[in-house]
């Protein structure tokens, strides 16, 4: 502007009149300029107003107002101010009202560049052209919000100016999602049993770049879209078996295509680790579509990691690498689990959907596969053998078939002929193989097998009693089956202490107390019935026959004792059945002896009886050995139940024969006093008895 140059020389020139004149001029010239701009600011940002004109011309001159302006206040201060012939002051009260015009000057240029910001977003939005798009909503943002502007924050058009930004930049915002979502298509639709899941990206990269760029710069959230992909995608392609297609013969789209059950299915069913990584690698080559460069140190796959990884992960290795480790040695050995895993984090940094020093997860996971790799074959071995001991003990096996009870009584340290139950000698392979296993490994892995198998047999102590606990008290055979099975497998552990196995302190005696004490609880079960039985065994005195109740329950108790021979016989050691069996019988003989010794007053039809009753048991009770003779020998009461057979159909003089003064006999098994007890009650009371009883001495 001509004018401007007049002051600048005047200044040059000294002429202090003629700068005032001309400062007043430029002060005139500014209310001038702003008066025009006021007018449109009114109409366009107060009353919103329809308006024609543009402010191109606007800024154009207020541009040039502004530099010239700040030139002049640049020499008047500088330069010419200690020269001017005027007074200080009132060139001061000059420089302050040109001072004061510049400020309104500049708000006045300010809005009008606003003002032509907010145009260039139209175009630019109109264009398509995103990026550029958030670029001018960012300058516009900067300039509302510059908070040292006091002057343009208090008029009455900043209020208006500034929600015409905010409902440009949501519209823009809308606009990009809008966009977003149609070149990024992701849906999935659920039928009866099945889902499919689809996802679609648009191969026109340069749109797709201008608008995940504009996107992402303007801090868009995609926790929605991460959370589709995680739910509908990711978990499901780790967790169960997913049909996975990529079909990129589409000019516009590259297509993803998932199907997969909703049902809840077997473990069985559960995808193998490989056939998870190909599917993840899968989705990955269709959502790198998407990764795109939004800065220099920020791509697309950086932010879906920091919003997916540690739940993806979380689920990759709960869900899929927890199963993947080897369940035996052999397995493990041709296993290439833990180059797998490392290629595949590799992958996933290279992406880059992992960063390669902070997200170590995987990598951790791989260093721990050897050991959770023992832990894994030692639980399964473990879970194996309580599945063995689950199963019935009834089905059964002969062991140690030619130790017989001739040759354990040459050599004790033979374990004898007898049953054992089939999970028993299952169990003893397993813990074999696990030893034979040990030389294959190295000596860590080779101590934690060895360490399994005091482990097992303890197990078998309490796991085996509280499975079958109603079977082993109330059936013999299980009883019996459980105390070879608990002798065999001591006997096995004493055999086998050389391999380097820890019995774990006492873990052999254990065992053999175990087998011991549930076997002798069944005899104290068995010596119980037996004598419930023998209440019908009454001899009250007073009655003239004994009746069918005694004979019956004799006969009651030996079917009872041939059932455990049935059953004892051919499961137990030959030793401990006839010891077992002996026992019983002589607990038998004592209480049928005790209770005929009991009676005060025999009568001679009772005592016949009696003698029936004997006879019963004379005959038949030695059937219950291999060896009948055995019963003389191993059944203390038995000489003085057949001896007392005898007392009770002889006469006074038979019995006093073989008293024989304390010499006969008799007196091997009977007290004077017993003797003496019998005479009384089967003799009436005559010279002959008491001569009799005399002699018994």
């Amino acid at each position: 502007m001509k004018f401007l140059r007049e002051v600048v020389e005047v200044s040059n020139e000294n002429d202090s009149v003629d700068a005032k004149k001309n400062i007043a001029k430029i002060l005139t010239e500014i209310k001038r300029y702003q008066s025009k701009t006021r007018s449109f600011i009114d109409a366009n940002y107060v009353d919103f107003l329809p308006n024609l004109s543009t402010n191109e011309l606007y800024l154009e001159d207020g541009e040039k107002l502004v530099r010239e302006v700040e030139n002049l206040m640049e020499i008047v201060e500088n330069d010419t101010k200690n020269d001017l012939n005027i007074a200080v002051d009132e060139l001061q009260q000059y420089v302050e009202e040109l001072r004061e015009a510049a400020l309104g000057l500049r708000v006045s240029y300010k809005i009008l560049k606003i003002d032509e910001l907010f145009q260039s977003l139209e175009s630019a939005k109109s264009n398509n052209e995103y990026l550029e798009a958030m670029n001018i909503a960012d300058k516009i943002k900067s300039l509302i919000t510059d908070v040292s502007d006091k002057i343009f924050t208090g008029l009455d058009c900043y209020q208006n100016v500034k929600i015409k930004y905010q409902v440009e930049s949501e519209m823009l915002m809308h606009k990009l999602r809008l966009c977003f979502e149609e070149l990024v298509q992701m849906s999935e639709k659920s039928f009866q049993n099945t889902k499919a899941v689809n996802v679609k990206i648009s191969k026109n990269s340069s749109h797709l770049h201008q608008t995940i760029v504009a996107l992402f710069n303007a801090k868009y959230n995609p926790k929605q879209l991460c959370d589709f992909l995680l739910e509908n995608v990711f978990q499901p392609i780790i967790t169960k078996p997913v049909s996975v297609e990529l079909k990129d013969d589409d000019e516009d789209f590259v297509q993803l295509n998932l199907s997969y059950s909703i049902k809840d299915l077997a473990e069985d069913l559960r995808p193998n680790y490989k056939t998870v990584f190909k599917s993840i690698k899968t989705v990955m080559t269709c959502l790198s579509y998407i990764n795109v460069q939004i800065s220099d140190t920020l791509c697309v796959f950086n932010i879906f990691g920091e919003k997916l990884k540690e739940q993806f992960l979380n689920l990759l290795i709960g869900e899929c690498l927890l199963y993947a480790i080897p369940d035996t040695m052999d397995e493990m050995n041709d296993s290439t689990l833990v180059e797998d895993i490392i290629d595949f984090n590799e992958y996933l940094v290279r992406l880059p959907f992992l960063k390669v020093d902070q997200d170590r997860d995987l990598i951790k996971y791989a260093e721990k596969i050897g050991l959770l790799f023992q832990n894994r074959f030692c639980t399964n071995i473990l879970d194996n053998a309580i599945d063995i001991m689950h199963k019935d003990l009834h089905d059964m096996i002969l062991v140690a078939e030619s130790n017989t009870s001739t040759e354990t009584a040459k050599n004790p340290s033979l374990f004898p002929r007898c049953m054992i139950s089939k999970s028993t000698l299952e169990i003893i392979n397993l813990m074999e193989k696990v030893i034979r296993q040990t030389s294959t490994v190295d000596d860590e892995i080779s101590q934690r097998l060895l360490s399994t198998i005091p482990i097992i047999l303890n197990r078998y102590l309490t796991e085996v009693p509280m499975y079958h606990e109603k079977l082993l008290h109330n059936i013999p055979q299980q009883t019996a089956l459980f105390h070879n099975n608990c002798m065999y497998l001591a006997y096995w552990l004493t055999k086998y202490a050389s391999k380097g196995i820890d019995p774990s302190e006492n873990t052999t005696k254990n065992l053999q107390n175990m087998g011991t004490e549930y076997f002798v609880n069944q005899f104290k079960n068995q010596r119980t019935q037996l004598m419930e039985i023998l209440q019908g065994f009454d001899l009250s005195d007073g009655v003239s026959e004994l009746g069918i109740g005694p004979q019956k329950a004799i006969r009651q108790c030996l079917r009872q004792l041939d059932l455990l021979k049935n059953v004892w016989q051919t499961i137990l050691p030959n030793a401990v059945y006839t010891k077992t069996m002996s026992n019983l019988l002589n607990d038998l003989c004592s209480e049928i002896i005790r209770r005929i010794l009991s009676m005060e007053d025999i009568s001679s039809a009772i005592a016949n009886e009696l003698v029936e009753i004997c006879s019963i048991m004379i005959e038949r009770a030695p059937t219950i050995f291999k060896d009948p003779l055995q019963i003389n020998v191993n059944v203390k009461t038995w000489t003085k139940l057949t001896q007392l057979k005898m007392v009770l159909g002889a006469s006074l003089a038979e019995i006093t024969d073989q008293w024989s003064e304390g010499k006969g006999p008799l007196t091997l098994n009977f007290k004077a006093e017993e003797i003496k007890h019998l005479i009384r009650a089967l003799f009436q009371n005559t010279d002959r008895r008491a001569k009799a009883l005399a002699s018994i001495i």
